[in-house]
Order: structure tokens, then C-alpha cells, then sequence
């Protein structure tokens, strides 16, 4: 992962506009989830549905390099944690963490912060959409590069394993795509939201975010999603469709310097 991969993934899900395609129902008869677990939602994905991807140390838990950029670890982590992490991450890469810069602990270095809105559906139901087709490990290289020509966040070799991920073609070609990422007991995040420059104002992104809402909800599980803060349009259009700005958090960059900080003040 680089340094500039989580700017956009951090929570930059490109807007879908509307199309008719998610709608606004009550919450009747929709189970139950506990929320609690979103407030770190990498770590209990890690030690959960996701349990197969991580890379573990103690309590430290982090996705495999080419799935996901994301370290985690408890609430509150101790040092004893923060040594452990060190452990998963080699000097000179980067990881994800929610935390601020000055929440690290020498031996770290903060990259680039980025402060998120997480929204969660409180009154969504997804539409089926007949032209979205299920994407593979076949079609990762047009995903990836559709990924480099729109940057809607993190999407690596083998991110599409996370979960369901849906796309569009248009005369044979991947024009538009979605999927899941995180998923936590009863939840599942929704990310990579991106569309083709040139195919953009069809409503192909609402039309895969709803198709992929209606097969999360026939889990009997609720969608999440993270966004930049800064982008008031994605705010203000999703809670439009339902969901509605649970809390405020940081995504941060991070890396353990190749030359410790002691070991360059000695050689100055």
C-alpha cells in the first residue's frame, strides 16, 4: 500500500446519484445489530467474519498486505499492543489505523490523516438491478484499473475475496462497480463505489449500491459505510436514502520509519 491510497479510500466512496433504485422503507421487521462493535470496526472484523485474512500478534491484528490496508487493534491499546503491531508492519510500509498522530507511540510515524463520517441504514431497502453481473478473481485487473482511473479508496489483488462485489459493463467493458468490505456480526460495510468518468449521471453507482443493499439485507444484516467528512454531497445524499451519520473518526496513515528516530539523531 502507498501512502496515497487510503486519501480516497479512507472513506471516499464516489456519490451515487439517485435512480430510483434505493428506497426509504421503515424498520419494521429488520433485525436487531449491535452498533458497539462499529466503533472499531476493523478489529472485530478481524476477529471475526474476517478472521481467515489476519495476520496476528498478541492482540494486534492486521489484513493481509494485498487485501487491505488496515491495522487493528483494541479500543484501548497498550503498549505491550503497540509492540506487537510493530511486529506486523516492516519499516519503510504503511498501514491504516484509526487513530490520530498524537495517539501513536514512538516508533511511528503518522503519514497523513484523514476524518471520516460513518453512516449506517436506518431506513433503506435495496432494489434488484438486472444489469449488475458478480465480479471475481477473473476480473480483478479491470477492476484494479478502474480503481486507478476513479480512486474511490484501497483496492488491492485480493480485496475483491472480502465480499460480494457487483459491476457494470458497457459494451464489454467494466464501467462501473461496488462491494463489500468490512464485516462485523450483523454489518457490512459497503465500499468502492466508483464509476467511469465518461459513464458518470446514469445511475450506475445507485444501481449497484441498491443491488448490493438488497442481498446484505436478505442476510438479515445492515449496511455501514464510511466518507470523507469534507464531502457534504455523499453526506447529504445518503441520508436522502436512509442511513444516518452515526459518529465522527480518523483514519490514519502510519509507517515505522526505516531508521529509527534515536539512530538518526545520533548520526546528525
Amino acid at each position: 500500500m502507498s501512502p496515497r491510497q487510503p486519501l480516497r479510500a479512507a472513506g471516499a466512496n464516489r456519490v451515487p446519484r439517485p435512480g430510483g433504485v434505493v428506497g426509504v422503507v421503515s424498520e419494521g421487521g429488520m433485525l436487531p445489530a449491535e452498533e458497539a462493535q462499529l466503533d472499531n470496526p476493523a478489529y472485530a472484523a478481524l476477529g471475526g467474519a474476517h478472521a481467515r485474512f489476519a495476520q496476528v500478534r498478541g492482540r494486534a491484528r492486521r489484513y493481509a498486505d494485498d487485501v487491505a490496508p488496515f491495522l487493528a487493534l483494541p479500543a484501548r491499546p497498550s503498549a505491550q499492543d503497540w509492540r506487537d503491531a510493530a511486529d506486523l508492519v516492516a519499516p519503510g510500509t504503511y498501514v491504516a489505523v484509526p487513530y490520530g498522530a498524537a495517539d501513536l507511540p514512538d516508533g511511528w510515524q503518522a503519514v497523513r490523516a484523514f476524518e471520516l463520517v460513518q453512516m449506517v441504514e436506518e431506513r433503506v431497502t435495496g432494489v434488484r438491478c438486472p444489469e449488475a453481473i458478480a465480479l471475481g478473481s477473473a476480473d480483478v485487473p479491470e477492476m484494479l484499473d478502474l480503481v486507478a482511473q476513479t480512486e474511490p479508496g484501497p483496492f488491492l489483488k485480493r480485496t475483491v475475496e472480502l465480499g460480494d462485489y457487483l459491476g457494470i459493463r458497457r459494451d464489454g467493458a467494466l464501467v462501473a462497480m461496488a462491494g463489500e468490505r468490512l464485516r462485523v456480526a450483523g454489518w457490512t460495510e459497503i465500499s468502492a463505489v466508483c464509476t467511469q468518468a465518461a459513464y458518470r449521471g446514469q445511475g450506475l453507482a445507485s444501481q449497484l449500491v441498491g443491488a448490493l443493499i438488497a442481498g446484505i439485507q436478505r442476510r438479515s444484516e445492515r449496511v455501514f459505510l464510511h466518507v470523507l467528512a469534507t464531502n457534504a454531497g455523499a453526506i447529504r445524499l445518503y441520508e436522502e436514502l436512509g442511513f444516518r451519520i452515526r459518529q465522527n473518526t480518523t483514519l490514519t496513515v502510519v509507517t515505522r520509519p526505516l531508521t529509527p528516530p534515536m539512530a538518526r539523531s545520533a548520526r546528525s
